[in-house]
């Protein structure tokens, strides 16, 4: 067990290889209840998330989520949320370091008739994840019909869950949201339900992992409020004709006259783990840092994102990174390192929106 964001969470239950493959192969469950979870409601709720964050939120319609950035004037980046829109409101979920900073921003910038209230200590989250999730999960739902990046009310083990096609994993699956009180109970029963056909608990190490090989950004290290959406490879999520929102002309700005610095890739040798904050150099100089590395056990080799000087590094170039004062040799590649399963269920999305 760890410290993650003031909450005590698991590292891992066995062993992170073991717990990593069972998500690539089957299915692995994940506690993450230490994300927090927003509601927002009154009548002017939409149009306030629309000011708040980079995507459009108006386009939004009841059971479906969409991701987010929420930047401060600057453009940078304070968290990176998921929006869920309901027939009565919305939902979000953000990031557990972020909890507080991002509740007293929002409530700072909400109009009067928003009502903001915080729900992470009543209602749990655990996500299911893996090519095997929707056949393995015990529940009542139809969930062939919820769409990537879509929800839908359910039962779970017989306990009631708002289910979410939604992950930090690279894998189909699901995140379901319920009571505090009964989350061990569903716990229990999905690992009962899978545990015969290899499914297992995983803990932070898995997920690290698992979202580094999907090329997921992680809040914190692959970027902050000293990091912009187009920095970090997240350019998608802003729309810039939607209208006025927070750093809106800063990003703006940004995209007119380009980045100053790009989110890459890399593949190392096995032994030459890259780690957050280490120099990454190319033709003799220093060009930037790793974000974010790890040893991939489903890949076999080690992976990191780093955050270097615009067009100092193309796929296909090599690199040199700092691995406990060594130089180490780094290639670099096309993201995201690994496509899951989770890749199928897009597709089917943009399909169904031509």
């Amino acid at each position: 067990m760890v410290d993650f964001g003031g909450w005590e969470m698991p590292q891992q239950y066995t062993s992170i290889r073991d717990e990593h493959f069972a998500v690539r192969k089957v299915a692995g469950l994940f506690d993450v209840s230490h994300m927090g979870r927003f509601r927002i409601g009154g009548d002017q709720a939409s149009e306030f998330l629309q000011r708040l964050v980079t995507n459009d939120v108006a386009s939004l319609v009841h059971g479906q989520a969409q991701y987010n950035l929420m930047c401060n004037e600057q453009g940078g980046i304070i968290d990176d949320l998921v929006v869920y829109r309901g027939s009565e409101g919305f939902f979000v979920v953000v990031n557990a370091s972020n909890r507080e900073k991002d509740l007293a921003w929002m409530r700072e910038h909400a109009p009067a008739g928003v009502e903001i209230e915080d729900r992470t200590f009543e209602l749990g989250l655990i996500a299911f994840q893996g090519p095997r999730a929707q056949q393995l999960l015990p529940c009542d739902a139809d969930l062939d019909s919820i769409p990537y990046f879509g929800w839908a009310h359910g039962n779970v083990a017989g306990i009631h869950a708002l289910i979410s096609r939604t992950g930090y994993t690279g894998e189909d699956g699901f995140e379901l949201f319920i009571a505090g009180d009964r989350l061990g109970e569903a716990w229990d029963a999905i690992l009962d339900r899978g545990r015969q056909d290899g499914v297992l608990p995983a803990g932070l190490g898995a997920r690290d992992a698992t979202r580094l090989e999907a090329a997921l950004r992680l809040w914190g290290n692959d970027m902050d409020e000293t990091v912009n959406a187009y920095e970090a490879g997240l350019g998608w999520t802003v729309k810039l004709d939607k209208g006025d929102f927070i750093g809106r002309d800063a990003l703006a700005k940004v995209k007119a006259e380009g980045t100053r610095r790009q989110i890459v890739g890399l593949e190392m040798q096995p032994g030459d783990i890259a780690r957050h904050g280490t120099a990454v150099s190319a033709g003799g100089r220093s060009v930037g840092l790793i974000t974010s590395g790890t040893h991939s056990f489903f890949l076999g080799h080690p992976i990191a994102l780093a955050l270097v000087e615009a067009r100092s590094l193309q796929v296909g170039d090599r690199a040199v990174v700092d691995v406990r004062g060594r130089e180490a040799p780094a290639q670099v590649v096309r993201l995201p390192f690994y496509r899951g399963s989770a890749r199928s269920q897009s597709e089917k999305k943009e399909s169904r929106h031509g």
